[in-house]
C-alpha cells in the first residue's frame, strides 16, 4: 500500500523559514515533488525532482525554494526561505511511480502573516 506522509507546515511569519518533509513508501517513484492549493485558486507545482536529482522549481518561488530527495529513504523535502504572504496554502506532496501513476499527501497548511 502506497502511503505519503507529510510533515512540517505551519504559521510562520513574513521573511521566515519552513522546512517540509514527505516520506513515502509502498514503490519506487520516479518523479517526487510538492504542489499547493491557495483558497479560491487551483493546485498548482510548486517543485519537482526526478530520481536522478534534476530538479524543476515555479518561478514564483525560484531562488527561495529547494526542492530535495533522500532515494534511500524515499522522503522529499521543500526548505522554503523568503516566504511571502502569497505562499500561504495547502502543500501537497505528490510522488510518481514508474508506471506513472500519481499518489498525494494529505496536504499540510503554511500560512505566511504579516
Amino acid at each position: 500500500q502506497v502511503q505519503l506522509v507529510e510533515s512540517g507546515g505551519g504559521l510562520v511569519q513574513t521573511g521566515g523559514s519552513l522546512r517540509l518533509s514527505c516520506a513515502a513508501s509502498g514503490t519506487i517513484f520516479s518523479i517526487m515533488g510538492w504542489y499547493r492549493q491557495a483558497p479560491g485558486k487551483q493546485r498548482e507545482l510548486v517543485a519537482s525532482i526526478a530520481s536522478g536529482g534534476s530538479t524543476n522549481y515555479a518561478g514564483s518561488v525560484k531562488g527561495r525554494f529547494t526542492i530535495s530527495r533522500d532515494n534511500a529513504k524515499n522522503t522529499v523535502y521543500l526548505q522554503m526561505n523568503d516566504l511571502k504572504s502569497e505562499d500561504t496554502a495547502v502543500y501537497y506532496c505528490n510522488a510518481r511511480s514508474l508506471w506513472l501513476k500519481d499518489y498525494w499527501g494529505q496536504g499540510t497548511q503554511v500560512t505566511v502573516s504579516s
